[in-house]
């Protein structure tokens, strides 16, 4: 296929956004999981875990790359389930971070975004490498 075909399917984006974007989804994981549990060993680590700038910074380090990577794939075929996928997790983690009327539900909602985000990520990151790898076979 040629470079144009190339940037058709792949939205013309680097791949290297997507694995940003599943180490920051990781991190939040991390954040709401792995903090609450380390906080019984160390007293540092149970103020980070309660610490809503955190959540919040990490969203925001998240944002730029899923908005990019949505605007720039907004309209290639076959990639509707990486910006469904992303845009409801980047929801969830939004409203988990900022709508203090939710706070109750941060931690489910933190869960539930940064996973579903990450693995949209994954998918579309996985998908472009299949998809790169066929076109070095085939020239």
């Amino acid at each position: 296929m040629s470079k144009s075909s190339d940037d058709s399917f792949t939205g013309g984006s680097n791949p290297h956004l997507d694995i940003y974007a599943v180490g920051m989804c990781t991190l939040c994981l991390a954040h709401c999981i792995v903090l609450p549990l380390a906080a019984t060993l160390l007293p540092i680590a149970g103020l980070m875990s309660n610490d809503e700038l955190v959540h919040r910074l990490l969203v925001l380090l998240a944002a730029p790359a899923t908005v990019w990577l949505v605007y720039k794939t907004a309209l290639v075929k076959l990639n509707f389930l990486f910006i469904f996928g992303a845009l409801t997790g980047l929801g969830l983690l939004l409203t988990a971070a900022f709508v203090e009327a939710l706070s109750k539900l941060e931690v489910p909602l933190t869960l539930a975004g940064a996973t579903i985000l990450g693995f949209s990520h994954l998918q579309r990151w996985l998908r472009l490498r299949r998809f790169r790898r066929s076109e070095v076979q085939t020239s």
